[in-house]
This record gives C-alpha cells, sequence and structure tokens, in this order.
C-alpha cells in the first residue's frame, strides 16, 4: 500500500505570498494531494516573481498530474539576476579561497542533513526511483565535496626562470557565469559546476530545467543558510527566451551547458560569436562491447542497471550492445538470455529497485516511434516495454517498460540516433575490428565499455574507442573526482572549452594570470660583502641565458 509521506518545503521569509507554502503531501508515486507549489526566480536573496507575472505547469512525470507552476522570465528578470551577480562579484571574488570553500563546507554539510527531502522532490517532479533520487544527491555532493578541497588544488606556480627573473601565476575569476541545466539530474547536473564556479570566486545565475524546478528551488534556500552572500547565487526560471537573455548578456563572461546535442552546438555557437567562454554537453550513443569470454551474470546485470537505470535518461546509458561471435554460440545465448530474464524483472515505480516514468509525453512518444520503427524495419523486440502501457493505465505516467531490440541491420535508426529511453539495441558482429567500426562510426562521442576477463583484450578496445570516458566491465563509466566529466572534442557530444568537473572546471571558471618579475640587486657594502655581481643574461654556476631579454636588447 502507499503509504502518503509529508514533505516539509523550507521557505525563507523573503518569499512573495504567491510561494508561501510550507507543506506538501504526496503519496510515493509523486501524487499531489494539495495546494499547488509556485516557483519564483531566485535573485539577490529573494524568491522574486516574473515581471512577465506568466506561469506554466510542471508535472509530475509519474502520475501526469500537477504539481506547481514554474515562472517563465524575459530579458528585464535576466538582466536583474546578472546584475545582482556583477554587484556581488567583486566582494566575493576579494574573499581568500579558504574563506569561499569554508561556506561551500557548511553547504556541503546542509544537503546530508536535507539529502531525503532533496530526493523526495527528485522523485516527485522527475520521476525516479527512491535510490536513485538518493544517488542523484550523493553524486552531487561529491562535487561539492571536491570544491571544498580547492584551496590546496588552485594554488598557483613560482619559479625563478633566468638570474634575477621569477615567474608566478594565479588564478582569477572570470566574473559573471551562467549554468544552463537539464532535467535528468535535478541535483547533481548543477552541482557539476556551481561549486567549483563559487569557489574560484566566480557569481552565478542558474538556470534549471522548467520541467524540474523544485529541487533547485529548495537548494536556494539551502544557499542562503549555508551563508552564501545575496547576489552571488541566483536561478531565474523559464525557456528559450530566458536561455538566449542569459547568453547575450554583455556582463556574462561563460557558460556552462548540459542538453541534447543540437542545442549544445547552439548555445556553443552563440557563446562563440560574442566572444565567450562555453562549455555545451551535448547527447550520446553509448556501445557496450561483449566478449566471449565475458562474466555472462555480471556482465547482464550491468548491462541492464546501464540501459534501464533512471529509465534510461541519462548520456552515459547504454544504447548498443555489440556481442562478438555467433547468435546461435552458447555464451553469445547466455548473454542475451540473461539480461532479457533480468530486464523483465523490472517493475514500474518510485520505489527502490523500480523503473520510473520518463520525463513527459513527448518523450514517451518519441521512444514509442524508435520501438515501432525497429519492428518495421525488421529487427526483432526480444523484451517489449509497451506492455507497461496496459499495466500503469489506472496510475497515470509516463511509463515505458525496458526494452531489447534484436537487430539484423545495423543502419537501423534505434542503432544510430539518442533515445534517451529504457531501450536497448543489440546487434551481433562477427569480429573485434567490426565491432570497433560500428563504435567509431557513430558520431557521438561520449562514452564506451569493453566485457571481457582479460585485461589485453580491454587494452585493445580502450586504445580504439572513439569516445572520451571509457569502462572495463563497467557500463557507466562516469569519472568521479577529482577526474573530470567530459565528452569527446569534434564530436556531437561535446561543444566549447575543457571538461565541465574536476580540473577541467577549474580551468573553465578561472583566467590564468601570469607575472614576471625582475627586481634590481641591492648595491648596499652589506650585501655585496663576499658576493659577485652577476652579469645580465649570465646563468649562475656558468653558461650565457640566450633567452633572456631582461635589460637588454
Amino acid at each position: 500500500m502507499l503509504a502518503n509521506l509529508l514533505l516539509d518545503l523550507h521557505t525563507s521569509q523573503q518569499r512573495t505570498n504567491s510561494n508561501q507554502i510550507t507543506s506538501y503531501i504526496f503519496s510515493t508515486m509523486g501524487e499531489a494531494t494539495e495546494s499547488i507549489l509556485t516557483i519564483n526566480n531566485y535573485i539577490a536573496g529573494k524568491h522574486t516573481p516574473p515581471t512577465t507575472n506568466e506561469y506554466i505547469p510542471v508535472i509530475n512525470p509519474s502520475t501526469s498530474s500537477q504539481i506547481a507552476n514554474v515562472a517563465i522570465s524575459n530579458s528585464t528578470d535576466v538582466n536583474n539576476a546578472v546584475t545582482a551577480a556583477h554587484n556581488a562579484f567583486t566582494s566575493w571574488s576579494r574573499l581568500t579561497v579558504k574563506a569561499r570553500s569554508a561556506i561551500m563546507l557548511k553547504f556541503h554539510s546542509l544537503i546530508r542533513e536535507n539529502a531525503n527531502e532533496l530526493a523526495e522532490l527528485i522523485v516527485l517532479e522527475n520521476g525516479k526511483n527512491k535510490t536513485e533520487a538518493l544517488a542523484d544527491v550523493a553524486k552531487g555532493n561529491e562535487t561539492v565535496e571536491y570544491a571544498c578541497s580547492l584551496p590546496q588544488l588552485m594554488q598557483g606556480k613560482i619559479d625563478r626562470v633566468s638570474g634575477e627573473v621569477t615567474c608566478k601565476d594565479r588564478r582569477d575569476a572570470l566574473g559573471v557565469v551562467v549554468i544552463i541545466v537539464p532535467f535528468n539530474f535535478p541535483f547533481m547536473v548543477p552541482m557539476w559546476t556551481l561549486p567549483i564556479a563559487l569557489v574560484t570566486g566566480n557569481t552565478i545565475v542558474l538556470k534549471p530545467s522548467e520541467k524540474v524546478p523544485l529541487t533547485m528551488n529548495k537548494v536556494m534556500d539551502l544557499i542562503e543558510q549555508a551563508g552564501f552572500p545575496p547576489g552571488v547565487v541566483n536561478m531565474i526560471q523559464g525557456t528559450k527566451n530566458a536561455v538566449e537573455s542569459l547568453i547575450d548578456h554583455p556582463l556574462v563572461k561563460a557558460v556552462t551547458f548540459v542538453g541534447s546535442s543540437p542545442i549544445a552546438k547552439i548555445v556553443s555557437e552563440r557563446c562563440h560569436s560574442l566572444n565567450k567562454r562555453c562549455t555545451a554537453l551535448g547527447g550520446a550513443k553509448n556501445h557496450l562491447v561483449a566478449l566471449p569470454d565475458c562474466d555472462v551474470n555480471g556482465t547482464a546485470s550491468d548491462v541492464v542497471v546501464s540501459y534501464a537505470g533512471c529509465a534510461g535518461q541519462r548520456c552515459m546509458a547504454a544504447s548498443v550492445l555489440l556481442v562478438v561471435g555467433p547468435k546461435d554460440g552458447q555464451s553469445q545465448k547466455a548473454l542475451l538470455d540473461a539480461v532479457i530474464e533480468k530486464a523483465s524483472k523490472i517493475e514500474p515505480g518510485t520505489e527502490p529497485g523500480k523503473m520510473g516514468a520518463v520525463i513527459d509525453e513527448v518523450s514517451f512518444k518519441k521512444i514509442m516511434l524508435y520501438i515501432e520503427q525497429s519492428e518495421k524495419d525488421g529487427a526483432q523486440i526480444l523484451l517489449d516495454g509497451r506492455t507497461w502501457i496496459e499495466k500503469m493505465k489506472g496510475v497515470g505516467g509516463n511509463y515505458i517498460g525496458p526494452t531489447v531490440i534484436l537487430h539484423n541491420s545495423k543502419t537501423d535508426k534505434a542503432m544510430n540516433e539518442e533515445i534517451f529511453g529504457p531501450v536497448l539495441s543489440v546487434y551481433h558482429v562477427s569480429t573485434w575490428h567490426e565491432a570497433i567500426e560500428i563504435e567509431n562510426a557513430n558520431p557521438f562521442g561520449n562514452a564506451a565499455a569493453i566485457y571481457t576477463t582479460n585485461g589485453g583484450y580491454a587494452d585493445w578496445f580502450c586504445s580504439r574507442f572513439r569516445a572520451s570516458m571509457l569502462g572495463v566491465n563497467i557500463g557507466i563509466p562516469v569519472p568521479r573526482e577529482p577526474f573530470s566529466f567530459g565528452g569527446l572534442y569534434g564530436t556531437r557530444s561535446k561543444y566549447g572549452d575543457m571538461d565541465i568537473t574536476g580540473d577541467g572546471a577549474i580551468e573553465f571558471f578561472t583566467n590564468r594570470i601570469k607575472i614576471t618579475t625582475k627586481w634590481p640587486a641591492p648595491t648596499s657594502p652589506e650585501y655585496m660583502l663576499g658576493e659577485e655581481r652577476q652579469e645580465v643574461g649570465v646563468v649562475q654556476n656558468g653558461g650565457t641565458d640566450h633567452a633572456n631579454f631582461a635589460g637588454r636588447m
């Protein structure tokens, strides 16, 4: 039986009347039974209604019921948020890195204290199961923790490079940076960039997905509790107009974006046309290769988690399984049977171990079209997730179950295009080289994985995959801190500059300032006693520094 849970939504005293909702009752399936929330912008430390006075509904994907109204912002709202961030930048950036990280450490603690409430919000607005939602929070907080160590990680260098000449560098913050994030990880993806951007000294304007604004709305209250000064962190709700206004604003110095490849390309090109720094991560078509020697049970479990976890709505999800060897081979059949058996046991729902709905009806229909088109192209549906439609008819929601498609042609649409749902395309290949040719030919370059019990085999594939995040017996090869996350340059998975986490983010959110210094040598008798004056361009202990132009022509 589904028990009703009481979710206490903390609201600051500065909320407007339209956002004075302190509790929300819903079942573990996310069914709303009380007032509709109103989600506004957060500017200069205050929850602020949009000047448009326009809102759009936020829909619970598990029930198709409305749970909130979210603000639609225009260029005036954007200007207010960016101006607030700009005004806060000087005082914030002049704090020491240690002082900024101390506030971030408090934020880290608050996230841990509020992890369950944040996870419940993620379940409500995104449709993940509770375990996945808690992992969303925990993984995001890892990056917060990493940001707390920046006093030790972003130190500059200093060296005597020639005679009496020294060089040193330091990292200076950029200014106002914009963070644009998608719906699929309401907490984790914003935390990829927000903590590192802040501790490096920038101020930010966050633009969450209009489909999942509740989680970040709660986070703004935690930001306030942690002690971030007003204006350091701001949030703008809205859609295309808000995004374009943020990118185009002259006070914005850099933009990070995570989303679909077509939009990532547009964002990157728009930023670069304005000479703004940008990292824009796009979509993926991740390939898993299973060799005959792989551990069948372990591989099958990992493949299912990779493609069906989070309803397949993640850029690291498995999309294509390339099985090396004959279709009727013993190990090949055993692996495919195990994948189908494990996936078929998954039940719909938001409780731990179950699989939630996809985000909206548009996504649902897109996934359905790929399955139907595969059938028309002659592919075999080994496991049909469409059976969930009837099963969940009384509940509502955008439910489609784990689906496995066995393809006869590597040119099928489902084999080549990003579906972003719980669909696994399976294709048998005869040789290692055929598997690599298929993986290399896809236009994306996010992730790939090899399943084998032989280290030499794994090395062979990892040296030939055309992707930037590779797994060996791991179907979701997400690099965890301190390693950085990002797709491969020159593919549809990544546009713009640098990676989005780790040392890539430190580089992205700062300018390296280099200072070369030469002080005149003292000429007092006390200094000269027992010393020999070194000539310009002469290296101590003999030799001449021909590259030294200091003080000579």
